[in-house]
């Protein structure tokens, strides 16, 4: 069993740009080390949710260059694997030319193999006679395989993963609600000081979001239209800041974000929502730490039972839901407040489609952190949905999440098949 240490230090972790172009590096990165020769080739085959979530988003340092495409080519020219998800930290304007050189010259190609999905990449280089291979699956910087020519000179035994400690999330998975958020109270002052970094970080990048013209601009727009009752607005306030942040996320800023359940975007919907209450009711360091704790484990509460990636947007559905949680739990409502919150959200945005990591996911980072507010004013209220609807089950917030994750997963199964559809006809 895990305490809450172990769950900030795995299910909570800084991360600069989106994660399945970085995966895709790494696995690139790794496999050029391994090479060690210059490169004259690149086959790259990701799953469907990878093809999806790092066609269009923007990466970061590049003055806007987008996609899987050049973060494979940065990889090769600049990448270290061994900072993980940051591999292309590194890149310098030289790098970028001659990454964009490479690609014009139709010397990297990329795939999506239908069949898999997940978390998934097969990274193949080659050169002057030999070639080496990386697989990352399961998670993003998990690396099961290297090969140079023929020869395996790495394998993740499949005997050494049954055997391993199960990972938070896939404890938080067999949970049940009131055990999993009464961690929330278990908060020491270096616990606190975690949570309150993540704070400033995702309301650095929110503040560069409102002061930059990035993204989509929702952020800047949606503060401009509250005008002079902005400061006395909280919805307006919730709204505008986790747009801003997601608009400068998903444009390439070069700032990291905390994550929450393994993605940035869904990091800002955790945290935003309930950071930004909390300065406006005049709550301290410790209640708002705690709070923002309550929303983290609710989204990996409901996430752990999704998918790292699946169909739906997991930034709107589950971190929503968490924040709706942890603004309930924040302003002193109950636990069985903080369901009939998430239940809100689950019932309202239970069919929003994830159709990739872009400029458009600062809408639906938005709407998932005004509805959360939304949510938990309801509950707060003493208001709440009245027997079984749709996929809401107030008899138990597992059933309802058991019942989203349903329709999300099983009923919308082919939604990535026809998103990637439409995006390969674009040539992207």
């Amino acid at each position: 069993m895990f305490d809450i240490k172990e769950f900030l230090a795995q299910e909570v972790k800084p991360a600069l740009g989106c994660t399945e172009p970085g995966a895709v590096a790494l696995a690139v990165a790794k496999a050029t080390e391994t090479l060690a020769e210059d490169v004259s080739t690149v086959s790259v085959i990701v799953s469907d949710s990878i093809f999806k979530n790092g066609v269009a988003v923007g990466i970061p340092g590049t003055g806007g260059l987008r996609g899987n495409l050049i973060a494979a080519a940065l990889a090769v020219v600049c990448g270290k694997s061994q900072y993980g998800l940051e591999v292309l930290k590194d890149a310098t304007g030289k790098d970028i030319e001659a990454a964009k050189e490479m690609i014009s010259e139709g010397s990297i190609s990329l795939e999506a193999d239908m069949a898999r999905h997940g978390v998934y990449v097969m990274a193949q280089v080659g050169g002057k006679g030999h070639d080496a291979t990386c697989i990352i699956e399961g998670t993003h910087t998990n690396i099961v395989t290297v090969k140079k020519d023929n020869e395996v000179l790495f394998q993740r035994e499949e005997s050494t993963l049954s055997t391993a400690p199960k990972s938070v999330s896939s404890q938080v998975a067999e949970m049940d609600y009131l055990e999993l958020v009464s961690m929330a109270s278990t908060l020491d002052d270096s616990d606190v000081e975690t949570v309150m970094a993540g704070v400033d970080m995702n309301m650095e990048i929110a503040g560069y979001g409102l002061n930059h013209d990035v993204g989509l601009g929702l952020g800047k727009t949606v503060k401009a239209m509250a005008g002079e009752l902005y400061d006395r607005d909280l919805a307006s306030q919730i709204r505008a800041i986790a747009a801003a942040a997601s608009d400068a996320r998903m444009d390439g800023a070069s700032l990291p974000v905390m994550s929450s359940a393994g993605s940035g975007n869904h990091g800002l919907t955790a945290i935003l929502p309930v950071y930004v209450a909390g300065k406006f009711h005049g709550k301290n360091r410790r209640e708002i730490a705690e709070a923002i704790a309550f929303s983290h484990l609710s989204t990996s509460f409901t996430k752990s039972r999704m998918g790292r990636l699946s169909p739906v947007c997991g930034c709107a559905v589950a971190a929503g839901a968490g924040a709706a949680a942890g603004i309930v739990h924040l302003l002193g409502g109950s636990v069985d407040q903080s369901t009939k919150a998430m239940e809100v959200v689950l019932g309202n945005l239970v069919g929003m489609v994830c159709d990739g990591a872009k400029e458009t996911c600062a809408l639906k980072v938005s709407t998932g952190a005004a509805e959360a507010y939304c949510a938990a004013m309801v509950a707060l209220e003493g208001k709440y949905l009245k027997g079984t609807q749709g996929v809401v089950d107030p008899s138990d917030i597992s059933k309802t999440v058991d019942n989203a994750v349903a329709l999300n997963v099983r009923g919308m199964k082919d939604v990535d098949r026809v998103v990637i559809d439409i995006v390969s006809k674009r040539n992207l």
